[in-house]
Formats: C-alpha cells, structure tokens, sequence
C-alpha cells in the first residue's frame, strides 16, 4: 500500500493508492481514517495526477476527476450508494432521503447516511453535495467548516450555508 499526506485548504488527506488506482482520499481528522502502517510506503509520485486534479479542483479550474480510483472495501449496500455520490453534478446538491430512493431504499435514509459517512473517496466521490432534507448541512467526515468550504467553492450560495 502506497501513502501520502495531501494538504489541501479544507483540512489534510490521508492518501492511499495500490499503485494503479487512488484507493482513498480520508480526511485525517475524521475519527475512521486509516491509520498509516509500518509496512506502507510512503511515494508522492503515486500520487501526482490525484494531487494536481486536486489543486485544480480547489483553484476552481476543475469540475470532474479523471484520475483512476476504486473501491477496495465496502459492502455492496456502501458501494450502490457510493455509485449514486457520483452522479451529483458539480455545484449541485442531493439529499440522504432522494439517495435513498435513487437506489430503490427509500426507508433506508439512516442507512444511507451511514454509507455516505464511509464514504473512502472523499472530495472525487462527491459526499460533501449531500444535505439533509431541510437543507441542512448535516455532517462530514472533513468537519462542516470543510464541507462549507467544499460547497462554496462549487457556488452554493453562502446564505445558505
């Protein structure tokens, strides 16, 4: 497993790749972020593409990852609602409760925020478009002040934050 530390403006990544595929973007204060282990290695280059699409992203010149990521964990449940995570558009927003229906589970909506929550791509798969149905910000494993952040960068309009 190859790692690297990404410092961005909303908060520190914790990086992990397989050496073909990013396999985690973790904010590192979130209580869940994989801890590094002796036996990874620590390798930026593994990571340059991921990071410039990033600093991209955050200097507001782009809108869609193309850097190859997978999901090495999750349950099938996880990875469904992980798929959905990718079709909410750049600027847009959805909520736990239309998630839930999108994939056929409209009562699972604890569920979903549970898998939203766990979610391993942060930022690419875009969980921080995700609020609760009163337009709420809801939670995020980067903290809300880098949810807010993630949102205003993407034009959501700061009253509403």
């Amino acid at each position: 497993m190859y790692y690297a530390i990404k410092h961005t403006p909303a908060g520190k990544l914790v990086c992990t790749s397989d050496g073909k595929r990013i396999t985690g973007l973790h904010w590192q204060v979130f209580k869940r972020s994989p801890v590094v282990q002796p036996d990874w290695v620590e390798n930026q280059k593994v990571f340059e593409e991921a990071s410039k699409q990033l600093n991209e992203y955050f200097a507001g010149k782009r809108h869609v990852f193309t850097f190859p990521y997978s999901y090495n964990h999750g349950t099938d449940f996880q990875k469904q609602v992980w798929r959905e995570l990718e079709r909410i558009p750049y600027g847009a927003s959805s909520s736990y409760q239309k998630i839930a229906t999108a994939i056929g589970k409209p009562f699972a909506v604890r569920a979903v925020g549970t898998a939203v929550g766990s979610n391993p791509i942060s930022i690419v798969v875009p969980c921080h478009r995700v609020l609760r149905t009163d337009g709420g910000l809801g939670g995020y494993a980067g903290g809300l002040p880098s949810k807010r952040l993630l949102l205003q960068i993407e034009g959501y309009p700061q009253g509403e934050l």
